[in-house]
């Protein structure tokens, strides 16, 4: 077991995108990185991997364990494993329900209460939420939204609790972000089409709306620049927000009756 230094951060979902960016951003910064991912990482100077589901909570503890026997100390826990889903909520079948809210919020608070016994005073726990969780959730990505706004609410209540110990949390909301779907990770829009019977006509333009109207994604470096930021501020903020959608604040900002009828309105007319 690798020894920790002064700087060290125990990261998920460290195998692709945003996780991936941030493991390298940490390394190029001194830290000791932990590295957890469902794939496997190879291991590398500074980098100390284990192959590990999030929603595995023996796997997690006995990970934790063997940090314990190597007197590791904490700088930061960095939370970035997550899925994507879109579905029809009534539709939707239960282990995909169960499976989505496992992996972005109950894998989470997992992890966070197996490894904080680790973390240093005035350590911090970054979360990595979503823009959606800050607006009403758009239909076909609720199951989504609805995990990640309960991530927001998940993270306020730690954060006063850790505030009482000299610790903070953080909250990171990226827009859309150039990462590729991992395998298995869920629907896109454009595959949506095939898994519904009742919105056959409504998913197909509900892809070609996303399409239009998605802009370009951000790169993960970018979000991963913000993280290290997070990770080192010396008050950070409560949260930081990265490559918002205009459309989306707009939308959300308005009556959910007005919200509704443009929705409908734009599902229900040709593109």
């Amino acid at each position: 077991m690798m020894k920790a230094e002064e700087k060290s951060i125990l990261i998920t979902g460290a195998a692709s995108g945003i996780g991936r960016a941030a493991a390298r951003a940490f390394l190029e910064r001194g830290y000791t990185v932990y590295a957890l991912d469902r794939e496997e990482i190879p291991a590398e100077e500074g980098l100390c991997p284990f192959t590990v589901d999030v929603r595995d909570e023996a796997a997690l503890a006995a990970i934790a364990d063997s940090l314990a026997d190597g007197g590791v100390r904490l700088s930061a826990i960095l939370c970035s494993a997550g899925i994507h889903w879109m579905s029809s909520l009534v539709e939707e079948r239960t282990e995909v329900l169960r499976r989505v809210v496992d992996v972005n919020l109950v894998g989470t608070m997992l992890v966070c209460r197996l490894f904080h016994r680790f973390l240093a005073y005035e350590g911090r726990i970054i979360l990595v939420t979503s823009e959606v969780a800050t607006y009403d959730p758009l239909p076909f990505n609720g199951l989504y939204s609805v995990s990640k706004i309960a991530l927001e609410g998940y993270a306020q209540a730690l954060r006063q609790e850790l505030s009482l110990l000299g610790q903070y949390v953080v909250t990171v909301r990226p827009g859309a972000v150039d990462t590729p779907l991992a395998e298995g990770t869920g629907y896109s829009a454009e595959e949506l089409a095939g898994c519904t019977e009742l919105y056959l006509r409504e998913a197909n333009r509900f892809a070609t709306l996303t399409a239009r109207f998605q802009g370009k994604p951000t790169s993960p470096e970018r979000v991963a620049r913000l993280l290290v930021r997070a990770a080192e501020a010396k008050r950070p903020r409560y949260a930081y927000n990265c490559h918002r959608h205009v459309g989306l604040i707009l939308l959300s900002a308005l009556p959910k009756r007005w919200q509704c009828g443009i929705v409908g309105l734009l599902l229900h007319h040709d593109l």
